[in-house]
């Protein structure tokens, strides 16, 4: 039979359900068995794609075009299991379905209740995921904390599965919080009120992750196991490390995942921990150290760039060198005369990511001027990538006035513009180009060399690209288009001439790269830096 892993949380928000759950993915990959993952987030929104950056982080773009929490970001980064729309569920998706089937009578005039029918669809969904012949195990992530009303009908929905499947087939994870308070007291009792919670919601707990500071002696683990009934084996300390990369093995070496086997009456198998034990190792002890500027508008909130971060790591583990990020907030760079030297000067590349609206535009334009004119390594993801030829049309062309029409509705030279078919789209929702998309690269280039193949697939997330009418005129300056789509209408990547790596991409590679395997670009763009820390040319 199929099995279930639950995730939930306790006590707050934040505690890092996701990385729990993802840990555990990898640690069952790293057994031989097939994963599946799932987000529940218990939002009305239908999928994250209109909220904001700073209330939800940074949207994830599976290849099917769904924009989603960036949990799954942690799933990608830590399994191998495919990500796609049905993998997302949120609370707004669930009414949807359901309101819409009652409209179209489906349920015979019955009145429509939470118990049975939605919760009845939330099981449908995780059904079809885990219902796949080829998948072993499905881990199930329920968002927000046990307690919040807007979850409720998700944990019901768990309780029942549980029941459905038996305790041997599916199990509950429950991820709380062991604070310690002055002097260093830890208390268990927030844990204690966790449990009890999920209890009343009829869910019994098989395995506790406790989030601490410290690890946690055998001492507090055996009193908080002697509360909450969980077996001793089975309460796991989910203390801080110094990588999120080190959890895999800090779960392992507590035995987490063969207890769940156990629980699941799964024959265990031999853990291949080798690729995560090079990636700490080399995380920990690298052989190089780089300074890398992130110009952007969210910096503010470290998840709002969650990925982009997370790659440029990958990149610093496959050439052997620590990576330092160097948030800058492009509206800094706006002031009369900002010292760039001084802002810009210490850093060995310079990287700008997506975002929207006007807001600290013409700072990440400085930027991009002084990576271009002082040979530093720039790295342009989508909206990075529209500042480049953007500068370049103002600064090598002498359009001074050159801009984006999603800044200057009208202007004398608008180098970048509105997609033909996101003319007429009124909503926001879901209405982007979005997910996978085919490119070609051109030969004797950077991205071609960083990939070493003239076909890629990469995910995408814009309403605007580069006016193909200054195309002919940017090309004859020497700018250089070395991606376009297949039939060669649409510019998806730019770079610099006569420059070490001055390289933009209209898609999004960091959500396909991860610590095992760096993403070619995110592996080029860092080994540039390294080469610029050091000085050589």
């Amino acid at each position: 039979m199929k099995k279930l892993i639950f995730v939930t949380g306790g006590v707050c928000s934040s505690l890092g359900k996701g990385i729990a759950a993802s840990s555990l993915g990898a640690l069952m990959e790293a057994r031989g068995f097939t994963v599946r993952m799932v987000k529940i987030d218990p939002y009305l929104n239908v999928d994250a794609g209109t909220m904001s950056p700073y209330q939800h982080g940074e949207v994830y773009v599976t290849d099917d075009g769904a924009e989603t929490d960036l949990d799954l970001g942690n799933y990608g980064r830590f399994t191998s299991a495919p990500l796609s729309r049905a993998n997302s569920i949120t609370t707004g998706q669930i009414y949807k379905t359901v309101i819409e089937k009652e409209r179209a009578g489906d349920f015979l005039g019955r009145t429509v209740q939470v118990i049975p029918h939605i919760t009845d669809e939330i099981k449908r969904r995780i059904l079809v995921v885990a219902d796949s012949p080829e998948v072993d195990i499905t881990i199930v992530e329920v968002g927000g904390t046990v307690g919040d009303m807007e979850s409720v009908p998700f944990l019901e929905a768990a309780r029942q599965l549980i029941h459905e499947f038996g305790r041997q087939n599916a199990v509950s994870v429950h991820v709380t919080l062991v604070p310690s308070v002055s002097g260093g007291e830890i208390k268990t009792k927030p844990t204690q009120h966790a449990v009890k919670e999920l209890q009343e919601m009829g869910i019994q707990p098989d395995v506790l992750v406790l989030r601490s500071k410290e690890p946690l002696d055998e001492g507090i683990r055996r009193k908080i196991s002697s509360f909450t009934n969980v077996e001793m084996e089975g309460v796991i300390s989910g203390h801080d490390v110094g990588t999120i990369f080190e959890l895999p093995l800090v779960f392992y070496a507590q035995g987490a995942d063969a207890f769940i086997l156990k629980k699941m009456n799964v024959e265990s198998r031999h853990a291949e921990l080798g690729p995560w034990k090079k990636v700490v190792e080399k995380t920990k002890h690298p052989a190089a150290q780089v300074r890398i500027g992130i110009v952007g508008k969210y910096m503010e909130l470290h998840d709002a760039y969650k990925s982009v971060w997370e790659a440029l790591y990958h990149g610093g583990i496959a050439n052997d060198a620590g990576v330092e990020l160097v948030k800058i907030d492009s509206s800094s760079l706006e002031s009369p005369a900002p010292d760039l030297d001084t802002i810009l000067g210490c850093v060995d590349g310079i990287l700008v990511p997506g975002g929207f609206g006007e807001r600290g535009i013409e700072g990440m334009i400085v930027a991009a001027r002084y990576a271009r004119e002082k040979g530093l390594p720039y790295f342009g993801i989508c909206l990075g990538m529209q500042i480049m030829v953007i500068e370049y049309a103002r600064n090598v062309l002498g359009w001074k006035d050159a801009h984006s029409t999603e800044f200057r509705k009208t202007c004398a030279h608008p180098v970048v513009s509105l997609l033909e078919e996101q003319i007429d789209v009124k909503t926001y929702g879901g209405t982007m180009r979005l997910g996978a998309s085919e490119s070609i690269t051109a030969a004797d280039t950077g991205i071609r060399r960083a990939y070493g193949s003239e076909t890629i697939v990469e995910r995408h997330r814009h309403r605007y690209e580069v006016d193909n009418k200054a195309r002919p005129e940017l090309e004859k300056t020497g700018l250089k288009v070395s991606a376009t789509t297949p039939d060669g209408s649409l510019v998806e990547s730019c770079e610099w001439p006569n420059h070490p790596w001055g390289l933009g991409v209209q898609f999004h590679p960091e959500f396909k790269s991860r610590p095992t395997k760096a993403h070619p670009l995110f592996k080029a763009f860092v080994a540039h830096c390294v080469i610029h820390a050091k000085g050589q040319p």
